[in-house]
C-alpha cells in the first residue's frame, strides 16, 4: 500500500525522506539563535525579488566580548570588515 500512497501523494515521500516538518531541538525558536548560541544573530537576505534567505551570523570567539550586547547594525558592519567569512550550507531540511 505504501507505493500506491506515494504514487497518489508524491509530496508525502518528500516529507518522509527529508523530515523537514520536524524541528530539532524541540520547542526552540530558531529565529532567536542568541538564546542558544553565543555571539549569533538572525539576519535575512533578499537574493532576488520574492526570495528571502534566513541566515545566522556568528562572530568568532575572539570577538565575543566585543559582540556582546550589540545590535543587528553592528553584526552587519562586522560582515563588511577584512575578516574572512565562512559560509556553511547545512542542507535542505527546511530549517536552520
Amino acid at each position: 500500500s505504501v507505493p500506491f500512497l506515494v504514487r497518489l501523494f508524491p509530496n508525502l515521500l518528500t516529507k518522509f525522506v527529508f523530515l523537514n516538518s520536524l524541528a530539532f531541538p524541540f520547542f526552540v525558536d530558531l529565529r532567536r539563535p542568541e538564546l542558544l548560541l553565543n555571539n549569533t544573530i538572525s539576519l535575512y537576505l533578499t537574493t532576488e525579488p520574492g526570495i528571502t534567505v534566513g541566515i545566522w551570523h556568528t562572530v568568532p570567539g575572539s570577538r565575543g566580548a566585543e559582540a556582546r550586547g550589540k545590535d543587528q547594525h553592528w553584526y552587519e558592519e562586522a560582515l563588511a570588515d577584512s575578516h574572512p567569512v565562512i559560509i556553511y550550507l547545512h542542507g535542505n531540511g527546511g530549517t536552520r
